[in-house]
């Protein structure tokens, strides 16, 4: 017995060493499973299925005391197979993870499985639709950062820089990219622009039985044919779709340039992988591309193994560069390790495990391929960056970057220019030169123009029936001006516009809202204005626009002062003012030394006016003796000879030309009197007259060749009419009427074109060219010849009178001559006067004043300053007077009365003035 216990015991031990041994192998080597659902048939399925098989052998050759299996399933794309395998992985395979899916139709089905099985699901695809995600799957975790509308907001900030207005939206036909996905996101954010999706281009399925490239032509045939917009969006697509479509496109002269090709993530995602030949069906593209760093160590090491294992797995296959979704389902592997060596002492089948693994995972904190991989909303955190690319060639060229909130940057490629100063190449070659992106339909229907039956003035628009064609033809400055327009389009930027008129015989507000329901555009005089925007579109406008008051002329009545009208009355006052001055200045100058000039007061000045009065006619008689008098003679005569040529011309076509004056000079006297105003009744001017400038009397009448009978006839007193019709109007009845008062301005006229309308761009741009160019301006000259010519373009206005402005010049130069002259005569005859005295001084009392200080001789010189008599001349006689400081002039020097000199003495007047400097000159010798 003792021995049989012994042997249960050693029995006992070595089972107990044994079942410990195995329990620590078992902990030693534990596996935890892991499924894969992919679509091995795509490239994103090849490179997600590299990826992890050289994630999962890295990590096991790392870890010794815990392995990773991985068990792959093949979806094929299809969503209900993705579920099977979801299925079967979780009940056969026993995994505790579920990675992969290509598509969100393909996450949504796994996470419900998952969800029940209570199974952590990690999904890889791109698409998002949160919160929903969150609260209806609560074991999904996307290895992704993005929601649906950050690449959205994305490409609606390329067609905000561009203004481009219309666009067409390309998907793929499932519940994702439709109507209930990317689409109305794009439509709501294009609103917000003011751009919106002119037409979708839906595309069938890959896997779907119907011919895809058969739709795809039908789909692009339709565009070509009937819609305007060129710039195409591929939203959502799978790449063997979308290389349908660029090769379609290509054929149906798509990528022309007027296109424009924006290719979504779902697309630019694989242009590193992409089949080279491809690239040459979509040049000029751009492309929004997922934006990850591939220069670090982490990566290049990544990068080397995953070219290994993918040539080895899949010969066939030419590029071997990974792309997103191989490092997503990197990180994924990466994520899952870290979570399982968190959770090393837990026992994996536990019933807590599967919680516990899925709040590891979103716990995550570490840098991956992709970048920061840390959770937040069961989504990662990191802010998500794209990449703006321009395919060009076989590759691309990075542009720079892309992000939902601050739109384009290249701050990291070295600059920090906006999109718009980027050097793109576009479709069909284009450099720099940004597309319309828009095209006129190759089988577009003509456009229905409505066109003013009854315009005011047919030189504008003439709408008259042709019994030989039995149509009404069409002319006038506005219909030729559209006419240039669609010739311009046609040439300058080969826009082909069909087109046909239809007349329309309402009033011009209710035409313009016509736009709305029966015509595409309206072609008339329809003036730009602030209420008519609200419904419609204006082009540039072509020929300006106001408003003014035209009267009729009448003759003026024959004036008895009309010899006074050549100058002004500043003119006259002047010319009196120089005349007078100059006359005092000679008057006082020759009083001095010509003896004509002398005599009583009235004498004197009978003399001085008429030799003034008598030199504007070069009559005068007397003799000028100064040679300061005869500088300003010769100067005033100058100013006669302009003065006298000028009245003269002036005068003369005052009488010869008639000169009209308008009937009613301002709008007040309008007011005050109620005077009747005739107007257009049909267009806005005679709400205008009543509601703004407050007049009552109000006529209408309907054609411009009606005023003037009116006018005659006294039923209005004026007109209103806008500029272009004052314009015609004038050049018409030349003479006759005239525009007064203010103009009151407006928007001009311009072409009407329904909201949001491509062609009212390209019609606006073609104006201006025509502007720039002069055209229009030729057109208006050539329909304005049509009339009579006019020998003055505004006869209401007097001629023109002469004034100061015109003459001050000639004026100033004989003022200032005259003043000069006057005040270097007074020194003279001041500096003469004043030596005389100081020379009879001397005379008088022995040379006293050589001995008299500075001080005295001051004293002296002031007092005999003070006792000048300017005006006295004294006789020779007188001059011997003995006292001191009463003697005016000393014998020697007495001025000679030219009466008593004989005629060949006359020039020797003013010899005594000279032999006074001598003395003086022997005085200060003295």
């Amino acid at each position: 017995m003792p021995f049989v216990a012994l042997s249960k015991l050693i029995f006992i031990f070595f089972i107990s060493i044994i079942l410990s041994h195995v329990l620590v192998t078992k902990a030693l080597n534990q596996t935890t499973n892991i499924g894969v659902i992919i679509d091995e048939s795509s490239r994103a399925g090849k490179e997600q299925k590299t990826a992890i098989e050289t994630a999962v052998q890295k990590l096991n050759l790392r870890s010794k005391d815990h392995k990773l299996a991985i068990h792959f399933k093949n979806s094929s794309g299809d969503p209900l197979e993705a579920a099977s395998s979801a299925k079967d992985l979780i009940d056969k395979q026993n995994v505790r993870v579920v990675i992969g899916t290509s598509s969100w139709e393909e996450t949504t089905l796994v996470a419900k499985i998952g969800q029940d099985a209570q199974i952590p699901v990690i999904s890889l695809t791109p698409d998002t639709l949160q919160p929903l995600s969150r609260l209806k799957w609560p074991f999904l975790v996307q290895m992704t950062n993005l929601d649906m509308s950050d690449e959205i907001n994305c490409i609606t900030s390329i067609v905000q820089s561009y203004n481009w207005t219309r666009v067409i939206a390309v998907y793929e036909e499932n519940a994702y990219g439709g109507e209930y996905g990317a689409l109305p996101l794009l439509s709501e954010e294009l609103q917000k622009i003011g751009s919106i999706v002119e037409h979708r281009v839906v595309l069938p399925h890959f896997t779907s039985p119907f011919d895809p490239k058969e739709t795809i032509r039908d789909e692009l045939v339709e565009v070509l044919t009937t819609k305007q917009s060129r710039v195409f969006i591929v939203l959502k697509s799978s790449l063997p779709t979308a290389t349908r479509v660029f090769e379609e496109a290509h054929k149906q002269g798509l990528m022309s340039q007027d296109s424009v090709w924006i290719i979504g993530d779902s697309i630019s995602s694989f242009l590193d992988s992409i089949n080279p030949s491809v690239f040459r069906f979509v040049q000029g593209a751009l492309g929004i591309k997922t934006y990850y760093p591939n220069k670090n160590t982490q990566f290049l090491d990544f990068e080397s193994n995953f070219k290994k294992t993918f040539r080895s797995n899949y010969p066939e296959e030419d590029k071997l560069e990974p792309e997103i979704y191989a490092l997503r389902a990197y990180d994924s592997i990466e994520t899952i390790s870290r979570a399982l060596k968190h959770l090393e002492n837990s026992n994996d089948t536990d019933v807590g495990f599967s919680k516990k693994l899925l709040d590891t995972i979103l716990s995550s904190n570490f840098t991956g391929l992709t970048g920061q991989i840390a959770f937040q909303d069961e989504k990662l955190s990191d802010p998500h960056k794209f990449q703006l690319v321009n395919i060009i060639g076989k590759s691309y060229k990075e542009l720079g970057f892309l992000s939902p909130k601050k739109g384009f940057s290249n701050i990291g490629l070295g600059d920090n220019r906006s999109l718009t100063q980027v050097a793109i190449n576009w479709p069909g070659d284009l450099i720099n030169i940004v597309p319309k992106g828009q095209a006129m339909p190759n089988n577009a229907t003509k456009m229905k123009i409505g066109v003013p039956n009854a315009a005011s003035f047919d030189g504008l628009v003439k709408v008259e029936w042709n019994e030989s064609t039995k149509k009404n033809d069409y002319s006038g400055l506005c219909i030729a001006v559209f006419e240039s327009v669609v010739a311009t389009l046609e040439e300058k930027y080969d826009y082909t516009l069909p087109y046909e008129f239809v007349n329309y015989t309402g009033s011009y507000d209710d035409m313009v809202k016509e736009v709305y329901k029966d015509y595409d555009a309206i072609v008339g005089d329809v003036t730009i204005l602030a209420h008519r925007s609200r419904y419609v579109e204006f082009t540039q406008p072509f020929t300006e626009s106001g408003l003014s008051m035209v009267v009729p002329v009448k003759s003026e009545p024959e004036r008895a002062w009309m010899f006074m009208r050549p100058f002004t009355a500043e003119m006259w006052l002047a010319t009196f003012g120089i005349l007078f001055y100059t006359m005092f200045v000679v008057w006082y100058m020759e009083h001095q030394v010509n003896q004509e000039f002398r005599g009583p007061w009235k004498d004197q000045l009978g003399t001085a006016l008429w030799f003034t009065f008598s030199s504007i006619f070069f009559s005068h008689r007397e003799k000028i003796r100064s040679n300061h008098s005869k500088v300003v003679v010769m100067i005033w005569f100058f100013v006669v000879f302009i003065l006298t040529t000028s009245y003269t011309a002036g005068l003369t076509s005052m009488l010869t030309v008639r000169v009209l004056e308008p009937t009613v000079r301002d709008i007040e006297w309008l007011r005050k009197t109620n005077a009747p105003v005739g107007c257009d009744p049909d267009s806005f001017v005679c709400k205008y007259l009543t509601d703004v400038l407050k007049l009552k009397n109000i006529k209408n009448i309907s054609l411009l060749n009606e005023y003037p009978d009116n006018f005659k006839n006294g039923t209005i007193s004026a007109a209103f009419l806008e500029l272009p019709y004052e314009k015609f109007f004038l050049k018409q009845y030349c003479n006759e009427y005239t525009a007064v008062g203010p103009s009151y301005q407006f928007g001009g006229l311009g072409f009407v074109f329904p909201k949001d309308s491509l062609i009212a761009n390209n019609v606006s741009e073609a104006i201006l060219y025509l502007l720039e160019e002069g055209k229009i301006r030729d057109l208006e000259n050539e329909l304005l010849n049509n009339f009579k010519n006019c020998s003055t373009s505004n006869p209401g206005l007097d001629s023109e009178r002469f004034s100061l402005a015109n003459f001050w010049g000639i004026f100033l130069i004989s003022g200032l001559t005259s003043t000069l002259s006057f005040l270097i005569f007074l020194y003279r005859l001041l500096h003469n006067r004043i030596e005389q005295r100081i020379i009879s001084f001397n005379e008088s009392n022995g040379s006293r004043w050589n001995n008299e200080n500075r001080w005295r001789k001051t004293v002296r010189l002031i007092q005999i300053v003070l006792s000048l008599n300017h005006d006295q001349v004294e006789s020779r006689e007188s001059s011997h007077s003995t006292h001191e400081w009463s003697h005016q002039n000393p014998p020697q020097w007495e001025l000679v009365s030219p009466s008593g000199v004989p005629e060949h003495l006359d020039t020797q007047l003013e010899i005594p003035m000279k032999k006074m400097e001598y003395i003086g000159e022997d005085l200060q010798r003295e």
